[in-house]
């Protein structure tokens, strides 16, 4: 049996990377549970490697990035032939770079680089040719409980979970939670809970419309201001005002709602008919 707790003990953690490794070994299987013997993985921050050790002995191939140079050092025990490590900041990785193919992303990240890490794997919602999302199947994340609820949510969540997060990671992918993590289970133990989340990628956006830059733009203005109603929120966005009063009486849209009410789906139908008053 893995002693992962002493095992993580022995290893010089960096606060500033907001390192806590997973050591509960039940909720390690539960990871390795969903990688099967044709995936090639790409695990983000494997840190010292207790996923990793395991999930090369069940997938087809494993890239491993990792940013921190004590990290890489203690990983060069995994020494497999399916096992590939790449010294590397993500965000700085095409995944067309490390192999023309498509990925199951494993990773479990800090929550202040959730946002960038995967707006660099899925895209902003106006790229519809992103590169990297291209080659990826589905994403097996751990991320703070908080997160998880935010990445999750929709119009009908508290509207502190619903947000450009929640529009960001839903707007090609189905997201689930797989199950809550307690904090427990990491070491250092982090002050919060976790969750184990998956991201599912879809072939399509969610919703077809005429200018994705400009539903982005629609979107951003309306989660930008959240104490604003819809009216205003559009207006402070920089949208003309008369032609703002006209599209929400269009549609029957109440001046006084506000933007957090409102599904991707409506989004996309707000910011077409905003498009056609211009």
């Amino acid at each position: 049996m893995n002693n992962y707790f002493l095992r993580a003990k022995l290893f010089k953690t960096k606060k500033r990377l907001g390192q806590n490794f997973l050591i509960d070994e039940t909720i390690i299987n539960r990871i390795v549970e969903e990688i099967s013997a044709d995936d090639i993985i790409l695990e983000i921050g494997p840190g010292a490697g207790f996923v990793t050790e395991n999930i090369v002995k069940k997938a087809k191939k494993v890239y491993a990035v990792e940013l921190d140079e004590d990290a890489v050092e203690a990983l060069s025990y995994i020494n497999k032939d399916n096992f590939k490590l790449v010294h590397n900041d993500i965000l700085k990785v095409n995944l067309k770079d490390l192999e023309d193919t498509t990925f199951k992303v494993v990773a479990n990240i800090p929550y202040y680089i959730t946002s960038p890490i995967l707006a660099h794997l899925l895209g902003e919602i106006d790229e519809l040719e992103n590169e990297n999302r291209k080659r990826i199947s589905e994403i097996i994340l751990m991320v703070q409980w908080e997160v998880a609820q935010r990445l999750v949510a929709n119009e009908h969540s508290p509207s502190k979970q619903y947000g450009l997060l929640s529009i960001l990671a839903q707007f090609n992918a189905d997201v689930e939670i797989i199950q809550k993590v307690g904090r427990r289970s990491f070491y250092p133990s982090p002050k919060v809970d976790s969750a184990l989340v998956r991201i599912k990628i879809n072939s399509k956006p969610r919703v077809a419309v005429s200018d994705y830059t400009f539903l982005k733009r629609v979107i951003k203005s309306c989660f930008g201001a959240r104490r604003k109603n819809i009216k205003n929120s559009l207006i402070n966005g920089g949208f003309d005002k008369e032609t703002v009063i006209k599209t929400l009486e269009q549609l029957g849209i109440t001046e006084n709602i506000r933007g957090e009410t409102f599904s991707i789906e409506e989004f996309a139908k707000l910011a077409e008919e905003l498009k056609k008053n211009k």
